[in-house]
């Protein structure tokens, strides 16, 4: 609401398009390689603050070579050294600038994987050596790993190595995540031009130019609390059978997706409605498609989605059990996705505009909607016990079905949700040194048509002396103040700045 009529919500720049080689054509070497990161952290800074959201590269590694290269830099030992060093300071930015606004820190996510040369390879290697290297209260920025058949997906591709790094540092840290071109909905798609944006947010189709991610965001979005819904419905027709309950939900649910589509329509006109003086360094930087001359041209490319939280509490009332433990209801939540897909395509062709259906995360809405539907509810589904809703699709966090079973359940999910989703394998401690246990999930995942996977697990740091696993007191020096690290909405956080719905769905999460 913040933003509500003033700007837009994220983008993953077009970081060739008009990158500014005359700048750096006087310096030296050491200079050009400083400027260029320097140059990065500023554009952070200053379009983290000219919209909402967050910002990503879809292709760090070789970006970043192209514009080294591009400026004359050699790859010798005098400018690895300093790229280690420069990549390192970045990171420790992306953890300890907290001018966003004021406030907060900037949602900065780097898509690697797909290098192409030695420089390209040397970027990716070393992004990923200086993130696991850096401590483990060093969580920013998000790195996404694109895994491709061909280029790094086996043993006999050429970037396989970068996987396996990719692989151990996420068993210790829980980053990279991973983005898999080879699944159902994006083996048709560029991995080059494939990017995620922040937790989750995918921008890929276009009804105005190429499929591609690069140059785009999100206009908006506005998730749907799909519990209310089931709750109204029980609340009007508590003696109907589970189909008719099913026709009313999807009913309530067609007209507050009008609503919203709505509300996004608004904002897409409003946004439109400011001028180009509005966006300084939009304008001057060219991160976009298009130039900032005429802004609905420009953000004609973005998508507006819609977003729905607690499709597991959804079903769980009118059946009185969770969708993926029965196959009638596992089919229902299956269909009424895809419905919820259909009407998004439907608005799409209808206005032309980029609408698209978003898993949320529900950062805040997870515990603020079921306070608000406990006050106006009373039913018989023991849904508001736990304290929160369930993110998206997902199935609940304290299943306990095994990580292989999670990943089919939830794959097919993934194919209607093109405005972004990710899944999770819930692990009881850190897989230190395991990363072939790790690619046995990336391929469950990618044979299930998961899009986005990620790998969690409990993450506690003492304050005292930097000692990490899972525990209460430290068992090294025997401190109780402990940091908690976790990701419950698709950033790593600490675990006391999470909101009550957060904190509550942590301490019911079980390892899968």
């Amino acid at each position: 609401m913040d933003a509500y009529g003033l700007t837009y919500n994220c983008l993953t720049f077009d970081i060739l398009r008009d990158f500014p080689y005359g700048v750096f054509e006087d310096m030296s070497p050491t200079r050009k390689i400083i400027a260029t990161f320097e140059y990065l952290k500023n554009l952070f800074t200053d379009i983290g603050n000219e919209q909402s959201g967050g910002m990503a590269l879809a292709n760090f590694d070789n970006d970043l070579a192209t514009i080294l290269e591009g400026l004359g830099v050699e790859l010798d030992s005098t400018s690895r050294e300093l790229i280690a060093d420069c990549i390192h300071q970045l990171i420790h930015w992306c953890n300890h600038t907290h001018t966003r606004m004021g406030q907060t820190s900037y949602y900065v996510s780097l898509n690697i994987g797909l290098a192409k040369g030695e420089f390209a390879r040397f970027l990716a290697k070393t992004l990923l050596k200086e993130f696991e290297g850096s401590g483990d209260l060093v969580f920013k920025p998000n790195i996404i790993f694109k895994v491709k058949a061909g280029v790094n997906r086996f043993e006999e591709d050429p970037n396989y190595d970068l996987l396996k790094a990719a692989l151990l540092c996420s068993a210790k840290k829980m980053i990279p995540t991973y983005v898999l071109c080879d699944s159902t909905p994006n083996r048709d798609v560029d991995p080059e031009k494939l990017a995620i944006m922040g937790c989750r947010t995918r921008v890929v189709a276009d009804l105005y130019g190429e499929n591609s991610s690069i140059g785009r965001g999100n206009i908006d979005n506005i998730s749907i609390n799909l519990p209310r819904l089931a709750l109204m419905v029980e609340r009007e027709m508590p003696d109907a059978d589970f189909n008719r309950k099913m026709d009313a939900f999807t009913a309530k649910w067609d007209e507050i997706a009008s609503t919203t589509k709505d509300i996004l329509l608004d904002r897409f006109e409003q946004v439109c409605a400011r001028t180009h003086a509005d966006f300084p360094i939009n304008r001057v930087h060219h991160l976009w498609k298009e130039d900032f001359t005429d802004l609905p041209s420009v953000f004609r490319h973005g998508t507006l989605s819609l977003g729905f939280i607690g499709l597991s509490e959804a079903m769980e009332v009118p059946s009185g059990q969770r969708f993926y433990e029965d196959i009638r209801c596992y089919m229902s939540a299956l269909g009424f996705v895809r419905h919820m897909r259909e009407y998004c395509d439907f608005l799409r062709n209808h206005f032309r505009l980029n609408f698209s259906l978003l898993a949320t995360s529900g950062e805040l809405i997870s515990g603020r909607f079921i306070d608000m539907d406990e006050r106006a509810f009373n039913t018989k589904a023991d849904i508001f016990a736990k304290g929160f809703y369930t993110n998206s699709f997902h199935v609940n966090v304290d299943s306990d079905l095994p990580a292989f079973q999670k990943l089919r359940l939830e794959g097919i999910f993934h194919e209607f949700c093109n405005g972004g989703c990710i899944t999770y394998a819930e692990l009881g401690e850190a897989p230190l040194t395991n990363d072939e246990g790790l690619k046995e999930y990336i391929e469950c995942a990618i044979e299930s048509g998961v899009h986005y996977l990620g790998f969690n697990f409990p993450k506690d740091v003492c304050d005292e002396c930097g000692a990490s696993g899972v525990f209460d007191t430290c068992p090294v020096c025997g401190s109780g103040s402990i940091t908690r690290i976790r990701r419950v909405s698709g950033y790593l956080e600490i675990l006391d700045g999470f909101t009550k719905g957060k904190k509550n769905e942590e301490m019911h999460r079980r390892a899968n």
